[in-house]
């Protein structure tokens, strides 16, 4: 009789079950990983509304931190037992997009069955748990590529300290790196959620000595000055491009960084910008987005706006990992909220819909 798990799916818009489902099989350059903790993305919300399309079915969650349960017969310098992460992006390195720099988007494996061109670029293919294939919020999940993509967790430092690596400190920290910042920078982070928060510490970790963190909730505004935010303002007390040109003396801020996915959070991201300016968008957008001719300066104004699918693999995860070792950030703060995964139903509607001062919450299998 085949061993079965519990599993979350997208059934269809506006609904996910907790299943059964067998326990994955593994080949020899994949782990089978125990989950011992992981937890809900924004990205999972728009699954689940039907705004990010996956297949029905489909186990959701791509954030896992867990225990080495079977190692594939190729997979070396790794033991089961092992307390592991795997990011959210778990690409094969030997791949042309990945070593072409772009791994995030490296869509390699999906070329036997022909939805990828033969070089293996592919948007977004690097996002595989919980995307194109079944994800973390379950008993157990499938690793690919294993040995690229596996860390393990250093001694002391526990599920929740860990739980952000995956996918929001590397997405956030991106967010930061893609915004070029330099010493002494003025920048503006847009929208303080879990992946706003982390860019808001990233930009202060990359050297800006000036963060401005915008938001409409004063608790998470709150949040953001233990992130490291010098500046909080609040959108639905002040005009935030009109604050933001007084702080910095009309000339605008170095780099913005858009961390929440709408026209309004854009365009303003936009407007604070000095001539020659970054903005570096982390947003999942699930509608066209319109560029304002002035403040695009039509074109001639210097800008650079550059996106992100956050990095992954098993030396991403090591360093943000040794960022969270040696205390130069606590993340663990962001995990408002513990559940069970045979609640996560509850857990969603918990998330979605943003109370009772919900960031991050924790889903425990047992």
């Amino acid at each position: 009789m085949t061993a079965m798990m519990k599993a979350t799916v997208f059934v269809a818009p506006g609904r996910i079950e907790l299943v059964d489902k067998p326990i994955p099989a593994i080949g020899p350059n994949d782990a089978l990983i125990r989950i011992t903790t992981t937890t809900i993305c924004g990205t999972d919300v728009h699954i689940l509304k039907g705004e990010y399309p996956v297949v029905p079915g489909l186990t959701i969650g791509h954030e896992p931190v867990g225990v080495i349960e079977k190692l594939g017969s190729a997979v070396q310098g790794y033991r089961e037992g092992q307390r592991v992460i795997a990011g959210a992006i778990c690409p094969n390195f030997n791949s042309y997009a990945a070593q072409d720099g772009a791994a995030s988007q490296d869509g390699s494996y999906l070329i036997p069955s022909g939805h990828c061109g033969g070089h293996g670029y592919k948007a977004t293919a690097g996002w595989r748990f919980g995307n194109l294939i079944d994800g973390t919020q379950a008993e157990y999940v499938l690793v690919p590529d294993a040995q690229a993509n596996l860390a393990p967790i250093p001694d002391g430092l526990t599920d929740e300290q860990v739980l952000m690596c995956p996918d929001i400190m590397s997405t956030g920290f991106k967010g930061a790196e893609n915004a070029n910042i330099k010493l002494g920078d003025t920048v503006v982070v847009f929208a303080q959620g879990p992946i706003g928060l982390c860019a808001t510490a990233g930009a202060r970790l990359m050297g800006a000595t000036t963060v401005i963190a915008v938001d409409g909730n004063d608790h998470r505004l709150g949040i953001s000055k233990v992130m490291g935010a010098d500046v909080t303002l609040n959108f639905r007390n002040c005009d935030v491009v009109g604050e933001i040109m007084k702080l910095t003396g009309g000339r605008g801020a170095d780099s913005a960084i858009e961390a929440l996915g709408t026209q309004a959070t854009f365009e303003q991201a936009l407007r604070v910008l000095k001539p020659g300016g970054t903005l570096s968008s982390l947003g999942v957008y699930s509608s066209d987005l319109t560029i304002p001719l002035s403040a695009f300066a039509a074109g001639l104004g210097d800008h650079r706006i550059n996106t992100a699918l956050c990095p992954g693999g098993k030396e991403r995860m090591r360093r943000l990992m040794n960022v969270v070792a040696s205390n130069r950030v606590d993340l663990g703060v962001l995990v408002t909220h513990t559940y069970k995964l045979d609640d996560i139903v509850a857990a969603y509607e918990l998330f979605a819909n943003q109370r009772d001062g919900v960031l991050k919450v924790a889903i425990k299998p047992n």
